[in-house]
């Protein structure tokens, strides 16, 4: 099956685990050890993986310290230059970690324009003042933790294991309306307006939506579930969230359990989509999504329909673009209005786990951009010269890399090996360390590790964040994969603390679902590692 255009036009990411195959190699590299010694085992296993014809016109980039005593347990052109894919978020995350706080609270405010009367009547408007709140209460579960599966919806377009997370992705402007009422208002005589002042709207340079701004609804997304029936019969289709402002049609057949998954969504006219395509019989669920083309006229909308189900009549239209906020006055002057609502995002740590656990691009592409706002500035360069000056402070050698974005994917990102340790180590000297760590991605357990070394002896011993960076090689009718990458921590089995980042660079692939060999290569590097044998100078105490 040939895969959707989404697959390969941006940054995916494979989690499949295949067993692992030992092949021939005459590939050496150099590594330094504490006594001085050539560990030959540990070269030959390591080359075995490196060596793999298939990487016979690829780049590696390998580095391996441990923690405690500061030594390079193996290194493999550390200083050399390598698209890092996902891996950038590292960076992206823990910037905002460290220069917003993690536990940072996004506040969305709802004002009142004019005077409300006695019965309930505003004659005036509503304006929801947009935060950037990344989630807007749309994946809170009662413990106040936020919801992620393993497959995230966000790109449910290039595969078929997406899932949808539990909670009411309304669930925050539906807490708002009640608020809302609870003040007492009953009728909106003027408009409702989103205020998406914030920063400047940029683009994702990740797969999944691209759109970056500062109001976020179900990742300004509609999702579409569909679910086979009896075959020959038409598939199900469950949709959210709903709105008047589109119609879902589908035109999914289902067919026979031998038959593959083929599907489109398409725009056939403005607010009116339409999916085709067909689902085997006895298949799971699988869901596919629509990008809404103007995040804040879909938020309003959504907003007032909330209003108008919690007891609210709105007298403007509901749908319809958003009012220019331009044409509002500032900030200050808008917050000297009587409050009427106000919506309080879970701390930035559970963003973060989000952002590392499921790869999330677009809320790691709006990071550099929450960095600026939150010092008054707007534009994504703003941000990302406040992430270089975090990596200057960290002991980041911030010279030798490059970042276009802050999820990964953008043609100017580049790292090192080194400056991945630089700041693993970093971090680890935090006091927050723990609780950072364990937002990341845990080997055969969760995220996109979930799947990842799920059968070997290192499964919950690695923490570390996963990136693929995948091309159409249109000339020869396959895959460039630019990208493959795994950073992060490893406990070995003698107790050791490693930090480690595992870079290969330009592979040619027939199909685009071979990006799991390269999972297989540094789940077996990550094993390497796990069961190393140190020295007994090295020994952990």
């Amino acid at each position: 099956m040939k895969l959707p255009a989404l697959s390969f036009r941006r940054h995916i990411r494979s989690c499949v685990l295949f067993a692992f195959i030992v092949a021939p190699s005459c590939f050496t590299a150099h590594f330094a050890r504490a006594d001085e010694l050539a560990d030959k085992a540990l070269d030959a296993h390591v080359a075995a993986v490196i060596g793999d014809p298939l990487y016979k016109h690829a780049h590696w980039g390998l580095l391996v310290v441990d923690l405690e005593t500061g030594k390079t347990i193996y290194e493999r052109n550390p200083d050399h230059l390598f698209a890092p894919a996902s891996t950038t978020k590292l960076f992206s995350v823990a910037a905002a970690w460290d220069l917003l706080g993690s536990d940072r609270r996004f506040t969305t405010s709802v004002f009142a324009r004019g005077d409300i009367s006695p019965l309930g009547v505003l004659e005036g408007d509503l304006i929801l003042v947009a935060s950037g709140d990344l989630t807007m209460g749309g994946r809170t579960q009662d413990d106040g933790r936020i919801a992620f599966t393993n497959s995230d919806h966000t790109y449910a377009n290039g595969n078929d294991m997406a899932e949808l997370t539990k909670p009411d992705p309304l669930a925050g402007v539906n807490e708002l309306a009640r608020q809302i009422v609870g003040v007492g208002i009953r009728r909106v005589k003027g408009n409702v307006i989103i205020d998406d002042r914030l920063f400047d709207k940029s683009i994702s340079t990740g797969s999944g939506p691209i759109h970056i701004t500062p109001i976020m609804i179900n990742d300004n997304l509609i999702d579409l579930q569909l679910s086979p029936s009896v075959a020959g019969e038409p598939a199900k289709l469950y949709w959210r969230p709903h709105t008047a402002a589109y119609q879902v049609e589908s035109k999914v057949e289902t067919v026979a359990a031998d038959e593959p998954i083929l599907t489109w969504v398409k725009e056939e006219n403005p607010g009116h989509l339409v999916i085709t395509g067909q689902i085997p019989v006895g298949h799971q669920p699988i869901v596919r999504v629509f990008e809404v083309a103007d995040a804040a006229a879909f938020a309003r909308t959504l907003f007032i329909e909330e209003l108008d189900r919690a007891g609210v009549v709105v007298e403007a239209s509901t749908i319809g673009s958003n009012p220019d906020p331009a044409e509002l006055p500032s900030r200050e002057v808008i917050e000297t209005w009587q409050k009427v609502g106000r919506l309080i995002s879970p701390p930035f740590s559970e963003s973060a786990r989000l952002i590392l656990k499921v790869s999330h691009n677009l809320h790691a592409s709006t990071l550099p951009l929450l960095l600026a706002a939150d010092i008054n500035k707007r534009s994504l360069a703003d941000g990302l010269h406040l992430q270089r000056e975090f990596l200057t402070r960290a002991g980041v050698d911030a010279e030798t890399i490059s970042f276009g974005g802050g999820a990964g994917g953008d043609s100017a990102d580049f790292v090192t090996p080194r400056a991945v340790i630089q700041l693993l180590t970093y971090l680890s000297t935090r006091d927050d360390f723990e609780s950072f760590k364990e937002r990341l991605p845990v080997l055969g357990a969760d995220g996109t590790l979930a799947n990842f070394g799920a059968d070997g002896p290192a499964k919950g011993k690695v923490l570390a964040k996963t990136g693929t960076l995948l091309w159409e090689n249109t000339m020869n009718g396959g895959y460039i994969m630019t990208s493959k990458a795994l950073a992060g921590f490893i406990e070995t089995k003698n107790n050791h603390h490693l930090a480690f980042g595992f870079y290969v660079n330009n592979v040619h692939l027939k199909k685009g679902t071979d990006t799991a060999n390269a999972s297989q290569a540094l789940s077996r590097l990550c094993e390497i590692f796990y069961e190393y044998e140190f020295p007994a100078s090295d020994k952990a105490k």
